[in-house]
């Protein structure tokens, strides 16, 4: 076999075991609330919406490197598992199960592609670039979306505070404070609103950070 055909075997052996990305499902309904969407579904829709409101990135960003690391960042969950973003307890270990889970599978591509595709899923765990940040952003907002679509299915079971929202959204506005802004302003004070978040502030009347 020529070194071009073990290159395209490779190639093809990633492509195949990505597919059961669209086994690994999530705890985000779809905007329908019939059922929950699969992490396969939510990199594509983080993708297109990255494409959509590029325009509203804090910084200027290579908007093809911000789709590859967004379309990649949760091939780790093949073998990591999805992790609730308020399960504070499969988040103990999430970084060493998902490092080992980068190694074998980006590890079945050429050496080259692997370690690029690698050093951007790493890229995006730090969270430090402007694309990583912008990412970030739509990796909480592309949820938070779905999740009031579906008349705030989600966190009504998962019986979610808007403190704990906060908090898992305190660096969203570093990839786009405009993004931020109408999130707060359209999907978290709603669903205060009409209950579906749990309001656990001191004072009701305090402004969203």
């Amino acid at each position: 076999m020529s070194i071009e055909d073990e290159r395209l075997k490779q190639q093809f052996a990633f492509a195949l075991e990505a597919d059961k990305e669209k086994q690994i499902f999530r705890q985000t309904w779809l905007s329908d609330g019939e059922r929950k969407e699969n992490d396969a579904e939510h990199a594509w829709h983080m993708a297109l919406m990255a494409i959509l409101m590029a325009e509203h990135a804090n910084e200027k960003i290579d908007i093809l490197k911000t789709v590859t690391m967004i379309l990649i960042h949760d091939i780790v969950e093949i073998d990591a598992g999805d992790t609730y973003a308020y399960d504070e307890e499969g988040k103990r270990n999430q970084k060493e199960r998902e490092a080992e889970a980068a190694r074998r599978l980006y590890g079945l591509l050429p050496e080259d592609q692997g370690q690029y595709l690698k050093s951007l899923f790493e890229e995006f765990e730090e969270g430090k670039t402007p694309e990583a940040r912008f990412a970030h952003t739509m990796d909480n907002i592309q949820p938070m979306m779905l999740n009031v679509a579906a008349d705030g299915k989600a966190w009504t079971e998962h019986k979610i505070k808007v403190s704990q929202v906060l908090k898992r959204n305190e660096h969203t506005g570093e990839g786009s404070e405009r993004i931020w802004e109408y999130a707060k302003e359209n999907y978290i004070l709603p669903s205060l609103e009409d209950g579906c978040l749990a309001d656990d502030r001191k004072d009701k009347n305090q402004e969203l950070p």
